[in-house]
């Protein structure tokens, strides 16, 4: 395997955020912008539905590389999703690192008290 950009995620982060100010005819990203939230919306519930798809058929079939694939999928538009709200993907990376070391548990019950 190659190794991993740890900068991904800003690396796509800045192409997305550059695809705010394209004609929607330019790019996939920018037609989506156009076509707004509830377009970004439906396409982050498709790709969802799409991992869990491949999960079931992984569990068949023993292979994992579409589930990669779709998950891939889902995690870009994401970011698009996250973008379009004018959110980085550090803002997620800092809430994950806030919950790291807390039991799943702990940090769901104080969801539930505030």
């Amino acid at each position: 395997m190659n190794a991993i950009n740890h900068n991904t995620l800003s690396d796509v982060a800045k192409v997305l955020e550059a695809r705010k100010s394209a004609e929607a005819g330019s790019s996939y990203v920018a037609s989506l912008y156009a076509k707004g939230l509830d377009s970004i919306l439906k396409k982050v519930g498709e790709e969802a539905t799409e991992v869990v798809m491949a999960a079931k058929d992984s569990e068949l079939d023993k292979k994992t590389d579409k589930l990669v694939y779709e998950v891939a999928d889902l995690w870009f538009h994401t970011l698009v999703l996250l973008a379009h709200k004018n959110l980085h993907p550090d803002d997620v990376l800092q809430e994950l690192q806030r919950r790291f070391g807390t039991s799943g548990l702990v940090e769901k019950a104080s969801r539930n008290n505030s």
